[in-house]
């Protein structure tokens, strides 16, 4: 049986053809030439579905883009505001602060070690009033009048200041001099005089170290001299007494430069500073044995190689800032726990996403790297310490470059993650630059040395606010150096500003250092 039927015959030709009684009265022709449509409109619309699905997808994409990049955003955002705004108490459920934390039986007690001797005021060797208190009447504790004398005494002795006026007026009768080159008289200073100066060198020298040294502001400074010692002075006074011995001390600093430069090792690092309003850098050198600080307004390699020379001598030891590039040290140790710290921060970006945003390479690959330079704090350490001898850091730096190849032996997702492996497999970055304490002895694997020198700077610069002009800027460069260094001489700062204040430069600079510096 035919599919359609019996065929016409040959040549038919149906009368029906424009108005077929099966098609409710419609032409066969026009039927047909709707099939033919639809069959295009059909072909049309899959094509159009065909596209539609593809620009469907690709908006998934983006959006699927778009909400990793909002996460990660939030994430950042998270991160730095807990940096920054340190919650009052710890969170119960925060996953960053729970798998950071030691255990309870790695997690150090309070207070001094176990053993540690006590620390108990020593007794004063003298005593300079001596006062009879007679045994009292009523008990002071239950007030039982029933007391009875014991003759033994009961001694109690209780330091204290005496808060009255020091002020020391001296009046200098100078002999004078004719000089017929100058064609006037002429006279000279007597020891502890200060020509034209109605405030002595030790006034000055204690403004400038409670300026300096105890970061208080001028009209504290003038306040604390006013009523304490009954010397009024107008905070405009205190400020000059910084600049005056910024003048002075202006050649010591500069020898300061040069002394750093010619040093076995040093620290660098910079940090922000204010100059009305502009901003500008507070960059440090130094070791233990000296400091310098300059602010300038670039932090550029230009004004590290105005600090250090652009032919270092010596190892340097600071973070991975490419301005310290142009020094050209010997040797350069990377901060260990700039990078310990890069890691964790990573980290705790990666935890604060969503789940499925979560990378576990990324995390394992941060966990690893932590480890591996805490490792390597703790060899430095042992190093410094002396416990652990300089001829055994062969086999530390061989397994320790061999955990670093292996941990960084595969790309991550996670950007930030990323650039830190390339950057730590980098040996124009950082990876010549990780172990250098290992080759030359009294070098730490960090430059905690440097942050706690800005330190100083930094809570300054929160009290002060900066600085107005380049001679404010210059006195905090000059005054702050050679306080630190007189620190780490070995000598109190109040005493070298004397010095400062009432000697020549040669005798002011040998009263800064110590015979064997």
């Amino acid at each position: 049986m035919a599919p359609y039927g019996p065929m016409p015959p040959r040549n038919f030709q149906c009368p029906y053809k424009n108005n077929c009684p099966h098609l409710e009265g419609l032409s066969t022709r026009w039927i047909w030439g709707e099939y033919q449509d639809s069959h295009d409109e059909h072909l049309e619309h899959w094509r159009i579905r065909t596209i539609q699905r593809k620009e469907l997808q690709k908006a998934h994409e983006y959006i699927r883009g778009l909400e990793k990049e909002n996460e990660e955003l939030k994430a950042a955002l998270k991160a730095l505001h807990k940096r920054q705004f340190k919650s009052n108490r710890r969170e119960k459920n925060d996953a960053t602060s729970a798998s950071d934390s030691p255990s309870p039986q790695e997690k150090k007690k309070r207070g001094a070690p176990k053993g540690h001797p006590g620390w108990f005021r020593p007794k004063p060797d003298h005593i300079d009033k001596t006062v009879i208190v007679p045994a009292p009447e009523i008990c002071p504790h239950c007030a039982c009048e029933n007391l009875s004398p014991v003759e033994e005494m009961k001694d109690h002795l209780q330091e204290d200041i005496i808060l009255q006026p020091q002020t020391h007026v001296i009046n200098f009768k100078h002999h004078q001099a004719y000089c017929p080159k100058c064609r006037r008289p002429v006279v000279q200073s007597a020891e502890g005089e200060l020509l034209n100066s109605q405030i002595g060198p030790t006034t000055k020298a204690a403004a400038v170290f409670l300026r300096y040294g105890l970061q208080i502001p001028y009209r504290k400074v003038q306040e604390l001299f006013d009523v304490f010692f009954n010397m009024p002075f107008v905070p405009a006074s205190a400020m000059a007494f910084d600049r005056q011995a910024t003048r002075k001390g202006e050649p010591i600093y500069n020898d300061l430069k040069e002394k750093l430069r010619a040093c076995a090792m040093a620290h660098a690092d910079e940090t922000y500073w204010r100059q009305n309003g502009i901003g500008y850098y507070a960059w440090y050198g130094g070791n233990e044995d000296v400091a310098y600080f300059h602010i300038d307004r670039h932090r550029s390699t230009t004004v590290a190689q105005s600090i250090f020379g652009d032919d270092f001598d010596g190892v340097l030891v600071a973070d991975g800032y490419a301005a310290y590039n142009g020094v050209n040290p010997i040797a350069r140790q990377s901060c260990l726990a700039h990078l310990i710290r890069k890691a964790k921060e990573i980290k705790q970006e990666v935890l604060l996403r969503k789940p499925e945003f979560q990378n576990k390479n990324t995390l394992k690959f941060c966990d690893e790297i932590a480890e591996l330079f805490k490792e390597a704090c703790k060899i430095g350490n042992k190093l410094l310490t002396g416990q652990l001898g300089y001829d055994q850091t062969g086999d530390y730096k061989s397994q320790f470059y061999s955990d670093l190849e292996a941990t960084c032996a595969d790309a991550l997702v996670d950007e930030k993650a990323e650039t830190l492996r390339k950057r730590l497999l980098d040996p124009k970055k950082e990876f010549h630059r990780l172990f250098v304490f290992l080759d030359y002895p009294g070098v730490p694997p960090t430059n905690n040395q440097a942050e706690q020198s800005v330190r100083h700077l930094v809570i300054f610069r929160k009290i002060c606010f900066g600085t107005r002009t380049d001679a404010g800027s210059f006195s905090h460069s000059v005054l702050p150096s050679l306080l630190q260094t007189a620190r780490r001489q070995g000598k109190h700062p109040l005493e070298f500003f004397q010095t400062l204040f009432k000697s020549d430069t040669a005798t002011a600079q040998a009263s800064l250092y110590n015979d064997s510096t």
